[in-house]
């Protein structure tokens, strides 16, 4: 393969600790990271911070400093058979430094498998998370590992990479690259170098060689528009694979929904995202023509949290399918849409006094509660009375869907209407 065909990022990563941009408070001359190699020293490590900041890199390069052998793994597709497998195949090893990426989507079980192998230093564990360890890592493993955050890279940062990138790689030297405009790069980046250079790379390879190429804003603006999915996963195509997967939900075809949810699985997404979806989506779309539809959609998200991937995957599609192939009703999003928007209108009207509680004597003699109507001291446990403000009297917020449940539930509605109507 030449070296064109490989991704810039892979192209240009730091081969040494030295080379690594905008992380100095770890590798500075006095920053702990830097110290501990000095002195040979490699303990476990969690890296937090947010994606293409240099966490896999500066996890190899710390292995190859204290010349220890380096296991990378992705939480994604390591269940906790592979992972007892990888330890008892380390113990033959000097010490290896196993890096998982992503370890915040870890279970429990595979937690406690990797707990168990750093207290008895079969490895020394190096973890990275774009979520705040405190709350998805578990406070024993965590409590054993030095906790580092790292830092989205500053403008200052990504222009000098992008900078060193046209003076080190021989694909970019070729097409004699000038950078005019460094502010859409910056902007793009957001902080993350792979996405800076993915983004070079990808403007690149529209110049011609051993031409006069001129960047300006203007043309990353233009090229990343039209090829945003080609150097940034969680862009675009996120979002329309999302839409897909719901539109899919909500459509009742389910092959749909699984294949969407197989893409979204097998591009990186978080799970966890994918069972919140789901959670919208059985009261948006589902609401209560099927309140079942809600409380499964409760488990499944609460059983990918402790389960995680790749074995919550049969969990998420098992929900996917019931939410595809149930009835549909959107009344109560509706109803509630309209209540917000009515609520912003009339948020000066008092609450009739009726509908007041009144815990003091006082309040009492006010009217507080006076005239209130118990329901349940009523045939079939209703009475008329009115609930709203009496400027909204006879509004209409909800209209239930044709459905059998709602159907069903409508019945005490039409009886108020009714009553109403004769008042």
């Amino acid at each position: 393969m030449s070296d064109s065909h490989i991704p810039l990022p892979e192209r240009l990563r730091p081969r040494d600790l030295t080379q690594i941009i905008g992380q100095e408070h770890l590798l500075g001359e006095q920053a702990p990271l830097r110290q501990m190699i000095d002195q040979g020293h490699l303990p476990s490590i969690i890296f937090w911070g947010p994606p293409g900041v240099g966490k896999t890199t500066i996890a190899l390069l710390l292995a190859q400093a204290v010349d220890r052998p380096f296991i990378s793994l992705s939480a994604l597709n390591t269940g906790v058979k592979e992972l007892r497998e990888i330890i008892a195949e380390g113990g033959d090893l000097l010490t290896p430094v196993v890096f998982i990426d992503e370890i915040h989507r870890f279970n429990k079980s595979q937690q406690d498998a990797l707990l168990n192998a750093v207290e008895k230093g079969k490895i020394t564990l190096i973890g990275a998370t774009t979520e705040n360890p405190s709350f998805e890592v578990n406070s024993a493993l965590l409590s054993r590992c030095q906790v580092y955050s790292l830092n989205a890279l500053s403008a200052e940062s990504i222009q000098s990479l992008l900078t060193q990138a046209l003076q080190n790689d021989s694909f970019l030297q070729e097409r004699h690259i000038l950078i005019e405009e460094f502010d859409a790069l910056i902007q793009f980046a957001a902080g993350d170098a792979r996405k800076a250079l993915n983004l070079l790379d990808l403007i690149a390879s529209t110049f011609e060689p051993d031409m006069e190429n001129i960047i300006t804003n203007a043309i990353v603006v233009k090229v990343a528009q039209q090829n945003i999915a080609r150097y940034d996963k969680s862009g675009e195509q996120h979002y329309d694979l999302v839409s897909a997967f719901i539109k899919s939900i909500r459509g009742s075809d389910p092959d749909a929904t699984l294949y969407w949810m197989a893409r979204m699985l097998k591009g990186g997404e978080d799970p966890v995202f994918i069972a919140r979806r789901m959670l919208i989506a059985a009261s948006e779309d589902i609401g209560n023509s099927n309140p079942n539809a809600l409380l499964l959609a409760g488990e499944c998200f609460r059983s990918v949290q402790a389960v995680g991937m790749p074995e919550c995957r049969i969990i998420l599609g098992q929900c996917a399918v019931y939410l595809a192939t149930s009835a549909k009703s959107n009344s109560t999003y509706l109803a509630i849409n309209k209540a917000m928007e009515l609520a912003d209108k009339t948020s000066n009207l008092p609450v009739p006094l009726h509908l007041r509680n009144a815990p003091t004597k006082l309040m009492k003699e006010q009217g507080y509660g006076v005239d209130y109507l118990y329901p349940h001291n009523y045939p079939e446990h209703f009475v008329m009375q009115e609930y709203l403000p009496p400027e909204l009297k006879g509004t209409k917020l909800y209209e239930s869907a044709r459905n059998k449940r709602e159907v069903e539930a409508e019945r005490l509605q039409q009886r108020r209407w009714q009553q109403q109507q004769q008042q």
